[in-house]
């Protein structure tokens, strides 16, 4: 029997659930606000968080020192795939989590892997799988293979396949099969491309812009969608491709009961920002795909994406949509009349997250969930080590939701009760090999301001009845 660590929201019960919610601008309100903005920071700041774990700093340091001199090591063996970015230049950007070290070998196996992208330019990245003979951590059952195939799409302004390792490593230990890597120009993956897949990097700044590029030097600037796009659809080349090294553990087998019609595949693409915009996107388009989930955030026809960037996008397949109360910064309430990227006089308006996607999934008759965590950021998808802001449990929550919606919609878990039920489990890392078990109470950590939502069928996944709340824990938004 596990044992249960609980966690107590910053809020009361009554005002988890809506009822008796202080008035905007009475000393309740300001005091309850005030709370929520020290909450996210609570990945730092919080009981058990990166500054009151013992373990965390000399686990920093360690594995920070391993990975830059590995790094540094491939470079120099690798003179002509020149890597110009954050993840290659600053000490430990691509750590991850140190507290996971000792993953691989012991709750499950990661290869690293690298492939050439239709520009010639080589990405890298890693496969995560489960261990052979290992069971679920959760429920106990052997894990038997093939496993459904998951691929991760990091999020721009260099984030990088290392921060997202969390999410590989807790699907894969349950029996996924998950891809993570770098675009172009991020991480460890080349910064140039090679337009004639000759040896040295080659292109034309001049030539014809292809593939939605802004230049004609295909994935030149990073900070592009078209890099992760594309990147999205050459990791999934890569993934599906005999070079895969656990591709004999992947599932590649028809899937007769596929939520959506004509598409029988079991790959879930998974994006954090540019990269959810980009997930958005593909899968409309890629046939391959079963399921998506965006971090912050799920995108809509004719919306604008992430950057400013047009999204391009047809809902076609079941979504998750898990969404931040606040961006890079943490703004009070009482300025929170934007988006999330740029905060406006004004208060928070309840419907804000439904708007830039759910509601766009809803109206094309496709199964989608959206999920605001309580404090969140838009950092929340990124381990980044002791700097800006993050809440305590806002990992925790997203990987039980991403668990439970990929059971449902790759493993055809025959009911939707662990995404609706009020309180999840999840298995976290404290250091030094051990993962310590918590239980979260689900109103006290979704958002009081910003509405959680679902439309799922109940039934068989692409018929039966629908379930549809447009406001699970009560903020004020209409069905």
């Amino acid at each position: 029997m596990l044992t249960v660590l609980a966690l107590v929201g910053t809020t009361t019960t009554a005002e988890a659930d809506g009822a008796g919610d202080p008035q905007p601008g009475s000393p309740a309100y300001l005091a309850r606000d005030v709370a929520n903005l020290a909450a996210a920071y609570g990945r730092i700041t919080g009981p058990g968080g990166q500054l009151a774990n013992p373990r965390y700093l000399p686990a920093l340091i360690r594995e920070a020192t391993l990975l830059t001199t590995t790094q540094l090591l491939t470079q120099v063996a690798t003179p002509t795939r020149p890597v110009l970015s954050a993840g290659q230049l600053v000490p430990g950007w691509n750590v991850g989590n140190p507290l996971r070290a000792g993953w691989n070998g012991t709750r499950g196996v990661s290869t690293r892997v690298s492939f050439l992208n239709r520009y010639g330019a080589l990405l890298r990245g890693t496969v995560h799988a489960p261990r052979p003979g290992r069971r679920d951590p959760y429920t106990g059952a052997v894990l038997e293979g093939p496993f459904p195939g998951v691929v991760i799409t990091p999020g721009s302004v260099q984030g990088s396949e290392g921060m997202y390792s969390w999410l590989a490593q807790d699907l894969a230990e349950r029996g996924y099969v998950v891809l993570t890597y770098d675009v172009q120009g991020q991480g460890t993956s080349e910064t140039l491309p090679h337009v004639n897949h000759g040896a040295l990097p080659s292109c034309d700044p001049f030539a014809e812009p292809v593939d939605g590029n802004l230049l004609g030097c295909p994935g030149v600037p990073f900070q592009q969608l078209a890099n992760f796009t594309t990147g999205t659809e050459d990791a999934l080349d890569f993934f599906l491709s005999q070079a895969n090294p656990y591709l004999d553990r992947l599932d590649r087998s028809p899937d007769p009961r596929s939520a959506t019609p004509g598409r029988d595949g079991r790959i879930a693409i998974i994006g954090h920002s540019l990269g959810a915009a980009a997930v958005s996107q593909v899968q409309g388009t890629d046939e391959r795909v079963a399921a998506v989930v965006a971090l912050d955030k799920l995108q809509g026809p004719g919306e604008e994406g992430a950057e400013g960037q047009p999204a391009d996008v047809v809902p076609e397949v079941p979504a998750l949509a898990v969404q931040s109360e606040y961006g890079f910064t943490v703004s009070p309430a009482l300025l929170s009349g934007g988006s999330t990227l740029l905060p406006a006089p004004g208060l928070p308006v309840p419907t804000r997250e439904r708007a830039t996607g759910y509601d766009d999934w809803l109206a094309a008759g496709k199964d989608a969930m959206l999920v605001v965590p309580r404090a969140s950021t838009h950092l929340e998808y990124t381990d980044i080590p002791l700097v800006l802001p993050a809440s305590r449990h806002g990992q925790a929550l997203t990987s039980s939701y991403v668990q439970a919606f990929l059971d449902r919609y790759l493993k055809h878990a025959p009911s939707t009760e662990a995404l609706l039920g009020t309180t999840l489990r999840y298995l976290e890392p404290v250091g030094g090999g051990e993962w310590r078990p918590v239980t979260l109470d689900r109103d006290a950590n979704l958002s009081f301001y910003y509405c959680s939502a679902h439309s799922l069928r109940s039934g068989p996944l692409a018929q039966g009845p629908r379930q549809v709340d447009g406001d699970l824990t009560g903020v004020g938004c209409s069905e």
